[in-house]
């Protein structure tokens, strides 16, 4: 089993920045892949970001390509999303997941992954 926990819940002004942080516990190494969906109200959960466990493979959806940055620490077994120039539809709950085996062509659907955090929200005013 992996717990994911998400931090950062913030609430920012649109061109403002803010990190989210997930540290994950339990059997980490079994899931190699770290990914950032999240759902605004009254719609569906969307994909955000997501990286492998070097890092060096990186993948965004195109709302947020140059805006967001995905990172991990494996050492401390958390990975992180940098938000820049922060739009007031970026407001969302945003949620931690990880997954194991993992085809890199789905690495944007939720079903991919086998593990979820509680979400935190981030609300972002125009």
């Amino acid at each position: 089993q992996v717990q994911l926990v998400e931090s950062g819940v913030g609430l920012v002004q649109a061109g403002d920045s803010l990190r989210l942080s997930c540290a994950a516990s339990g059997r980490t190494f079994s899931v190699p892949y770290m990914g950032w969906f999240r759902q605004a109200p009254g719609k569906e959960r969307e994909f955000v970001a997501a990286t492998n466990w070097s890092g060096g493979s990186t993948y965004y959806t195109d709302s947020v390509k140059g805006r967001f940055t995905i990172s991990r620490d494996n050492a401390k077994n958390t990975v992180y999303l940098q938000m820049n120039s922060l739009k007031p539809e970026d407001t969302a709950v945003y949620y931690c997941a990880a997954a194991g085996i993992l085809d890199p062509g789905r690495v944007g659907l939720g079903s991919s992954y086998n593990y979820w955090g509680q979400g935190t929200q981030v609300t972002v005013s125009s």
